[in-house]
């Protein structure tokens, strides 16, 4: 099964913690909210982990996504 980082938006304060975190899948728009480019591979999901348990909103999550 896939992973996909999903925003929370109305929780989102666009700090841009997460993209300090995991630049390499995250950008920032120019108010400093998040903008996930790609799913999660097996690769990536500890970078992914680490992301959500940085955001001080609990607005970031890791969800299942079928193929």
């Amino acid at each position: 099964m896939n992973k996909r980082l999903r925003v929370d938006w109305p929780n989102c304060q666009g700090r841009g913690l997460c993209h300090e975190v995991f630049p390499e899948v995250i950008d920032l728009d120019e108010w400093g909210y998040p903008i996930v480019r790609e799913d999660i591979t097996r690769e990536t999901e500890r970078k992914a982990r680490q992301a959500v348990k940085t955001c001080p909103q609990l607005a970031l999550r890791l969800v299942d996504v079928p193929r």
